[in-house]
């Protein structure tokens, strides 16, 4: 699958998991479970302890259907480390230009982080093939509505305060979509291994996304 590819089925699927979890153990089987509920876009942060690793793994134990790639990036060198480990797409939680160039140099999909319009445009034009609005914990959905007013051409999804309540008013907003952390990988369901419990919350966000776009 080629770099367009990659945003396409992200975007058919509507859901990417941010996986923030405390040790390496956890994020494979984490990834695993959401997978199952039919997540195929998964995101394992830096800030998780043997990140690189755990993309490596999942990458070889989920294969081509699973869409793994690497969040919390501040830096080319992060990213470039991430992508030959099998990262698929590279999320930032602020404009780096030079991450974004690293990422259009092996064709592999940036998601930059930004504020305001001013941000969001410029990150646009700096190459990101999808802004990440962050945090959009106090924007709400009415802010995408509102900038893509006159910016109808920028691909928008959320990050920060998204939940299975706002999901579809996120994506009715206009919002390509969503990024979902601690709501989705639930930190409790995690520390049990309550794997099948994690996979059914998956499943739901799936389907308020799917439901939004009916």
């Amino acid at each position: 699958m080629n770099k367009e590819g990659y945003i396409q089925a992200i975007i058919d699927t509507g859901i990417v998991a941010v996986i923030r979890v405390n040790n390496a153990a956890e994020l494979l089987e984490t990834a695993i479970a959401l997978h199952k509920g039919g997540v195929r876009a998964l995101e394992i942060t830096m800030t998780s302890p043997g990140a690189l690793a755990a993309i490596s793994k999942a990458v070889q134990k989920l294969g081509e259907d699973a869409i793994i790639g690497v969040g919390s990036v501040l830096d080319p060198e992060t990213a470039r480390a991430a992508i030959l480990a099998g990262a698929k797409f590279v999320v930032s939680p602020v404009l780096h230009t030079e991450v974004i160039k690293v990422c259009r140099r092996y064709s592999v999909p940036c998601i930059p982080g930004a504020f305001t319009p001013t941000e969001i445009l410029r990150a646009w034009e700096a190459g990101a093939d999808v802004v990440k609005v962050f945090p959009a914990t106090k924007l709400g959905p009415s802010f995408f509505k509102d900038v893509l007013g006159p910016l109808p051409q920028v691909r928008l999804t959320p990050t920060g305060g998204v939940n299975l309540e706002n999901t579809g008013e996120f994506i009715r907003a206009g919002a390509c979509f969503v990024g979902v952390g601690s709501a989705l990988v639930d930190k409790k369901l995690v520390a049990g291994k309550k794997w099948e419990e994690l996979s059914a919350l998956a499943a739901k966000y799936i389907r308020a996304v799917q439901t939004a776009r009916k």
